[in-house]
């Protein structure tokens, strides 16, 4: 089904405007990419050439969250050079797509699906550094709109989206289309064998693991901020406990002193506290403690 990864690359890649790929090679298991805690989530990768004879490796990856994107780039670039031999050139290294399908939200502030990522010249855009080009699909933020110039993407998406373990009816209009009809039938005509079964709870087994990993991570600085928030609430209270202690011990100072006939001017010099406040605990109008009365 070579002419199926053949037609969802063409309608996912960032290709250049006129290029397809008309042929591709799976590569065996050893020249995919082996991008620490992601290769397991490889799909697939081929070697790909389009109808001008350009030749490209094409990784695609399904991951399910949000901390994938600087392991996908280490993974490309190891990509670029794992078809070498010890003796080869690096300027024999074919350029690299590594395309991303997210099952999660990892731009939230950014409205867009499909972000294509690749190496510019600072001052002039037009100028790209060919190697590596990275591009991640935010699969949950995909609504199907029409755009006759992405046709197939937008379909091949939906193939993606709305296709449940459980569909029983598929979309006239995906139907309608050969290639997306034909992954279907496959997917109606799969048959796992027992050692597949096995790789396939295992994937599985390992996206529950990271998940709960990310889970506990998430709920242990949940805790810990909410414990050096009360620490802070705490250090504070008693902070402003000791000031206003200390106040009251001034307020208490200056009221004795009054009352034994000491000018105010002194007291203030005295006790630090300004005219205007002497006056007011003279004249009662301050109480002699913070938030106390007169008694």
């Amino acid at each position: 089904m070579r002419h199926l990864l053949c037609s969802f690359l063409n309608a996912l890649l960032p290709l250049e405007e006129g290029h397809t790929i008309v042929s591709l090679d799976l590569l065996p298991i050893q020249e995919a990419p082996k991008v620490p805690l992601l290769w397991r989530y490889t799909l697939t990768a081929a070697r790909c050439i389009d109808n001008y004879g350009g030749q490209f490796v094409a990784s695609v990856q399904m991951l399910w969250t949000s901390s994938f994107k600087p392991f996908i780039r280490r993974g490309g670039s190891e990509t670029c050079i794992s078809p070498l031999t010890r003796d080869g050139k690096y300027e024999s290294a074919q350029p690299v797509y590594a395309l991303c399908l997210v099952n999660d939200v990892v731009e939230p502030d950014a409205a867009a699906y499909y972000h294509h990522q690749c190496s510019v010249h600072t001052t002039e855009p037009e100028r790209r550094l060919d190697g590596l080009e990275v591009v991640f699909v935010e699969l949950p933020k995909f609504q199907a709109a029409s755009q006759p110039e992405k046709r197939m993407r937008t379909l091949w998406l939906r193939y993606l989206t709305e296709i449940k373990d459980q569909t029983e009816h598929i979309s006239a209009d995906l139907l309608a289309v050969p290639e997306i009809e034909q992954a279907i039938a496959c997917l109606r005509e799969a048959d796992f064998t027992r050692a597949e079964l096995a790789r396939y709870d295992t994937y599985w087994d390992a996206i529950s693991s990271e998940r709960t990993l990310i889970d506990a991570t998430r709920r242990e600085g949940i805790a810990r901020g909410r414990l050096l928030s009360q620490q802070r609430m705490r250090e504070e209270n008693q902070a402003q406990g000791v000031a206003e202690g200390r106040q009251a011990a001034i307020y208490k100072i200056a009221r004795r002193l009054l009352e034994t006939g000491v000018s105010a001017a002194v007291v203030s010099e005295t006790t630090s506290l300004s005219v205007d406040e002497v006056r007011q605990i003279a004249a009662r109008k301050l109480p002699p403690t913070p938030g106390g009365d007169f008694s």
